[in-house]
């Protein structure tokens, strides 16, 4: 949607103006709603906003941003929870804009110049697992890390390559403006809808700062829509409904019971066929929303020691992974870190699109070697804590992007690059339980195809959804009641397990 919009912020905010006309605070799942609104667009993609919207129209939303499940769902969630002992997490550190391959976890030191690139490669404590120069914090834990060589795909743009690997489900047309959004959810939404609400209002799905914005939850409704939960290392971040937990008035109290009433009256009125039946259950959870303190507590950082917050840094990507570490200990399924620029206010090297650019002055190298400090403090820090604290075989730590990097280095006016390519890429892991210390598959002598063991990006979702106990052949129904898998393809990775 178009941010700058004037239409577009009188919709975002009708509900929270609602709200205050009634002495209320905004709640959970108001601010939740108002973050799909306002998630940040891909730069330059244009969106279109559909303007003012009515009361009755934004009721609706706003009851399936407090509820998001059926009776059957909720039961379901219930039971299922009730027989199963799951409780582990997955962050995804997604390198939007596709990390090179060879700048990163599968150097090839002995290819021509040209195909080899700026960098040379050094060891790690796992032979055979080399890494570019520039990471040397990562390579001295590599037997904490696994790394996934031979991943590759079809789609050549930012957003199929996303929708790839974010939903297991290949576009059907390929979109080469990179302006498509997902036909179907992505495995965040998928964890949420298969785990259900938490009674402590804790999300299922976080984004930090934002959900990947070519995803929609399509027929799993908004209800399992990321929490896109902001940028936690600028001054002044707050748990989403922090103030709810405090100062909260019987008045006030019974206002809340009012407002869900409403919504719930609504729903009603808005399924004629009895799906809301039961909405009692509902409205109990999303009141446990708006007065319990898990969900602010979780995302408080200012309970964590300072010298942890200084060891993780005080950038995006180190104060996103530390509050990763956090949801997932308050039980959230999946966290997304999108790695934008680390700091605010960088107007080149906002992703991982490291073509050769003169105009802006893009230039790979430069480009990779202002990350590498970043990445290394925020990564190497997560992944220690997670095995200091115990967490390994709770948490799973991914790091990738949609897709890789052309094999020969492209030259610009002096600056030097490489473009898409899907078909060799690679994945970092750690945690969950898996087999680290080692490389699975690899590519041929110019890093462009696999040389053993293809695989693709249905097999490392499938390894995560084995990881967050979802039966990936499960089948969802989309709107028109046709079952759709999970996953039609892909089984989880046999040398990781």
């Amino acid at each position: 949607m178009c941010r700058s919009s004037k239409r577009h912020t009188e919709c975002a905010c009708y509900i929270a103006r609602t709200m205050s006309d009634r002495g209320l605070h905004t709640t959970p799942a108001v601010v939740h709603f108002q973050s799909l609104l306002h998630a940040p667009d891909s730069f330059s993609m244009k969106q279109h906003c559909p303007g003012p919207v009515s009361r009755r129209a934004f009721l609706r939303a706003g009851a399936l941003g407090l509820g998001g499940m059926t009776l059957s769902e909720l039961l379901a969630a219930r039971a299922r929870a009730s027989s199963e002992t799951v409780d582990t997490s997955v962050i995804l550190f997604w390198m939007w804009g596709g990390p090179s391959q060879f700048e990163t976890w599968d150097p090839k030191p002995d290819a021509p110049s040209e195909y080899r690139g700026p960098f040379k490669s050094i060891r790690t404590a796992v032979p055979g697992m080399d890494f570019c120069e520039i990471f040397p914090k990562q390579a001295a834990i590599a037997r904490k890390l696994a790394v996934v060589r031979s991943l590759h795909h079809t789609m050549a743009s930012h957003n199929d390559g996303s929708i790839e690997l974010l939903t297991g489900k290949t576009p059907l047309v390929a979109d080469a403006t990179s302006t498509a959004k997902s036909d179907h959810p992505d495995f965040g939404m998928i964890a949420s809808k298969w785990r259900g609400q938490r009674a402590d209002g804790v999300p299922q799905y976080v984004g930090l700062p934002t959900v990947p914005f070519m995803v929609r939850p399509t027929y799993l409704g908004l209800g399992h829509h990321g929490f896109a939960a902001g940028n936690p290392s600028l001054p002044g971040f707050a748990p989403p409904g922090g103030k709810l937990s405090g100062g909260v008035t019987p008045i006030r109290l019974e206002d809340r019971r009012g407002l869900l009433n409403d919504f719930d009256r609504m729903r009603r009125d808005l399924d004629r066929a009895g799906v809301a039946d039961g909405s009692d259950d509902l409205r109990k959870a999303a009141f446990q929303i708006l007065t319990g303190p898990s969900m602010a507590k979780a995302f408080d950082l200012k309970q964590e020691d300072e010298r942890v917050r200084d060891r993780y840094g005080r950038h995006l990507w180190g104060q996103s992974c530390l509050l990763a570490r956090r949801l997932c200990e308050a039980g959230a399924a999946v966290i997304t870190i999108d790695a934008l620029a680390p700091e605010p206010g960088k107007p080149i090297y906002f992703s991982w699109d490291d073509h050769a650019n003169a105009q802006p002055g893009w230039d790979m190298a430069q480009g990779m070697r202002w990350r590498a400090p970043f990445l290394e403090q925020a990564l190497t820090a997560l992944i220690d804590d997670i095995y200091d604290r115990g967490l390994d075989q709770k948490i799973m730590v991914v790091a990738c992007g949609e897709f890789g990097r052309t094999p020969r280095v492209n030259t610009l006016n002096g600056f030097i690059g490489r473009d898409h390519w899907p078909d060799a890429m690679c994945a970092l892991l750690s945690g969950g339980g898996l087999r680290t210390g080692q490389v699975v598959g690899s590519t041929d002598s110019k890093g462009a195809y696999p040389k053993d063991r293809p695989l693709s990006p249905k097999d490392l979702l499938a390894t995560m959804y084995r990881h967050l106990g979802v039966d990936y052949k499960h089948e969802f129904k989309d709107h028109s009641g046709r079952p759709i898998p999970i996953l039609s393809e892909g089984e989880p990775i046999s040398e990781l397990l």
